[in-house]
């Protein structure tokens, strides 16, 4: 797991060396900022899990630079202070602070204050991440086929490291369920998964959303934007149908990918990033190499390991698992009571040939579900199920 990284900003050189020993003992990686402005632009420029505010320095005082930070990072800012009282703290503590240290500074309390910091920054993550997931609905791998059981034994074995993975399938196969698994069975898995569906972003607006702008970088940058690589940072970036994306933007992920750090757009400052790549495609990438609009090196670089997610009909044997499964998901969240499925419904289900795959799949389960009464029926299925073959 990437080290926590910690800002420390004060104006005194032996305060900030001292702390970063301390620090850097307790394995954490520590950043020095000697004031406010210079602590502002590591803000805007790099991401942190929790910061040293020193109050009394030249030029800004660290009330107004907490200021600041509440407007550019989610990060807890502790402050430091020799010049303190109990109305500074408040004064502090109002304005977004975590917590309020006199100086000399307490070691124990110091390094108490700061994992109770990272702590409660961790439980907001992970709070996120849970409502994430509860949005997202079932992240269950429903399956026994043969098919199915090779795509988890990959991801058991695969998941552990850092490799990255080229996830390839046709739509609605469950590419991006595939992708989640990696994550949460990774050491990343308490960190951020973010994902970018590369085929819903305009060309002219996919390198801003993977690398971020600076504030007047273009006509609609109002504000500072960090991307998606910085969002992931420690974490995981999923890159949906990368197949769809420019070969401008794929040139800067390539470099993202080689020198682990990318620049904002409108920027020109370097910001280091801690992200492992997930990749995914509907299409060939191999045929678009030939075609002149996929790079050959890009390519080698996200396949480092291929898993083919298989289509339905390669698999109609988990159809009664997950139509029943669909089934009482649905019922759940309609606030029905438990519905049946008969054997006849269901060998009318496999008899499809479901060219939308599980997202298909899904949708008619939901259409019967809505649709039916206490009990799903081969005839409900010939009704409604809309059967393409």
């Amino acid at each position: 797991m990437a080290k926590k990284k910690i800002l420390v900003i004060d104006d005194e050189k032996s305060i900030r060396n001292s702390l970063r020993e301390i620090l850097e003992n307790e394995n954490y990686k520590v950043t020095e900022a000697i004031d406010g402005p210079e602590g502002i632009d590591q803000v805007r420029h790099y991401s942190f899990d929790a910061i040293l505010l020193d109050i009394k320095m030249p030029q800004m005082d660290g009330i107004e630079v907490l200021e600041r930070m509440n407007i550019l990072t989610d990060a807890p800012v502790v402050m430091i202070s020799g010049h303190g009282n109990i109305e500074t703290a408040v004064d502090a503590i109002k304005k977004g602070a975590y917590d309020f240290i006199e100086k000399p500074l307490d070691l124990n309390r110091l390094l108490i204050t700061i994992r109770n910091a990272l702590d409660k920054s961790n439980l907001v993550n992970e709070t996120k991440n849970l409502k994430r997931k509860v949005s997202a609905g079932s992240l269950d791998m429903i399956g026994e086929s043969e098919a199915i059981q090779g795509v988890k034994k990959m991801i058991e074995r695969v998941a552990p490291t850092d490799a990255r993975v080229l996830i390839r399938g046709s739509n609605g196969t469950g590419k991006e369920l595939v992708a989640r698994w990696l994550h949460d069975k990774s050491h990343r898995a308490d960190e951020p998964f973010i994902e970018v569906n590369c085929a819903a972003i305009p060309s002219e607006l996919i390198e801003s959303e993977l690398f971020g702008h600076e504030k007047g970088s273009f006509t609609s940058a109002h504000k500072q934007r960090k991307g998606d690589f910085e969002q992931a940072h420690g974490g995981t970036l999923f890159l949906d149908e990368i197949g769809d994306m420019s070969l401008a933007a794929q040139a800067k992920v390539l470099r993202a990918l080689e020198e682990n750090k990318v620049t904002r757009v409108g920027g020109d400052k370097d910001i280091e990033v801690d992200v492992r790549v997930i990749a995914a495609s509907n299409k060939n990438l191999q045929k678009e190499i030939t075609k002149g609009r996929f790079r050959e090196d890009l390519y080698h670089r996200l396949s480092v390991i291929i898993i083919q997610v298989p289509e339905l009909k390669e698999r109609k044997e988990d159809i009664p698992l997950l139509a029943r499964h669909f089934i009482d998901d649905f019922c759940k969240a309609q606030g029905k009571a438990p519905m049946e499925i008969t054997d006849e419904a269901i060998e009318e289900l496999k008899n499809n040939e479901w060219t939308g795959n599980i997202r298909e799949l899904r949708n008619v389960i939901e259409r019967l579900v809505i649709l039916c009464d206490n009990e799903i029926t081969a005839d409900d299925v010939k009704r409604f199920a809309m059967p393409l073959n």
